[in-house]
């Protein structure tokens, strides 16, 4: 006899009373005057049409006198033998939902909320995978593995970017177009409207630029990968939406491309996070990579000499005034000079109302996938 079998044959608390009552000579009569209720009751009962309440437990415990427990024990050990078996969907969807923020991916149309079978399904294409346990972080996720420094919320903003690019044309790439776009970079930055040339430019260059609005605790600024080796995509999220940190953000990526940083496989692909903090600079516990990248957008956004040079005849002192004149001297935007300054300090509230917002300018003209509305790409 197996387990199963075993388990639904565990009789009900009645036949245990009853068995006592023979052992002891008592009539059901009998323990209904012990426990002052009706014999009705008791029939109930010790026919097991009725289970055995905590206060009943308690009851035939003194009437017995044995513990309370044993009777809600058996109560619960026959309780548990005889309910149901729960839908095999609940495992799958603990498993799915412990791995990525599947409510939230639902809720964002990246998946369809269907039945778990083709939920999975669902999974697979999203990731571009034939079989689930090579999805990447799902067959840890059980086992609350420690994650690589990708979390699963970047991965699955990551695969959505690539999602989106897939079905993105745009014309083969080319190095010498990006890099004379760098050069023209600080035409586009003295008015925030101007950010609206950005995809464009990019495009033109052969440069998929998607943005996706990121996940609940992603914290993602940005990514630069590759379809192949000849296929470059940068994905950036505009959550902060502040002109300083569009164009950091926007040049850091464009220096992983000339570099042909993020070329591996996407599953491995680091995002780019906290660019505003110290992500944003040039401590040791940065790689090679993020540091050049980091260097080469603090450059393009406010040329570094002349900012350090205005930065040691004002400082401490640096008054709006100063700031507006240095701003209009290296031909950009005062926010962008602002978030410069701000990082330097280390004050991030002071004149921060100049860092204004761009995410409307530049989403209608863009190919975007968030705030409510989805990219149109199928899986």
């Amino acid at each position: 006899m197996n387990i199963a079998s075993r388990l639904t044959d565990i009789p009900h608390p009645g036949e245990f009373i009853r068995e006592e009552l023979e052992a002891r000579g008592w009539s059901q009569r009998d323990l209904a005057y012990i426990l002052g209720v009706h014999e009705q009751a008791v029939n109930l009962l010790v026919s097991g049409k009725r289970g055995v309440s905590p206060e009943m437990a308690k009851a035939l415990g003194d009437a017995f006198d044995v513990s309370a427990d044993y009777f809600a024990n058996l109560q619960k050990a026959y309780e548990m033998a005889h309910a149901r078996e729960p839908d095999p969907a609940i495992a799958k969807r603990s498993l799915l939902q412990g791995a990525y923020p599947i409510r939230e991916m639902i809720k964002r149309n990246w998946l369809e909320d269907t039945d778990i079978g083709l939920l999975q399904v669902q999974i697979m294409r999203f990731f571009g995978k034939n079989d689930l346990s090579d999805v990447p972080h799902l067959a840890h996720a059980a086992k609350k593995a420690d994650y690589s420094k990708t979390t699963p919320e970047q991965i699955a903003w990551l695969f959505r970017c690539r999602q989106i690019a897939v079905e993105t044309p745009t014309p083969p790439y080319s190095e010498i177009k990006l890099r004379k776009f760098v050069s023209d970079m600080p035409r586009y930055m003295a008015d925030p409207e101007e950010v609206r040339h950005v995809p464009r430019a990019l495009a033109e260059c052969g440069i998929r630029y998607v943005i996706v609005e990121t996940l609940p605790k992603a914290n993602i600024d940005g990514v630069c990968f590759w379809m192949d080796t000849n296929s470059p995509v940068i994905g950036m999220t505009v959550r902060h939406d502040r002109i300083d940190n569009f164009w950091f953000v926007l040049r850091h990526e464009i220096e992983h491309v000339l570099n042909k940083d993020g070329q591996g496989n996407l599953e491995e692909q680091s995002v780019d996070s906290d660019l505003d903090g110290v992500n944003g600079g040039v401590g040791d516990h940065l790689s090679p990579e993020e540091r050049r990248a980091n260097i080469a957008a603090a450059e393009t956004c406010v040329p570094q000499e002349q900012l350090e040079s205005f930065f040691v005849r004002k400082f401490p002192f640096i008054s709006e005034r100063d700031m507006m004149g240095f701003a209009r001297r290296v031909q950009r935007h005062p926010g962008i000079v602002v978030g410069q300054l701000q990082r330097k300090m280390e004050r991030y509230d002071w004149l921060a109302r100049h860092k204004v917002k761009i995410r409307q300018h530049l989403i209608g003209n863009a190919i975007v996938d968030g705030w409510g509305v989805p990219a149109n790409v199928s899986l």
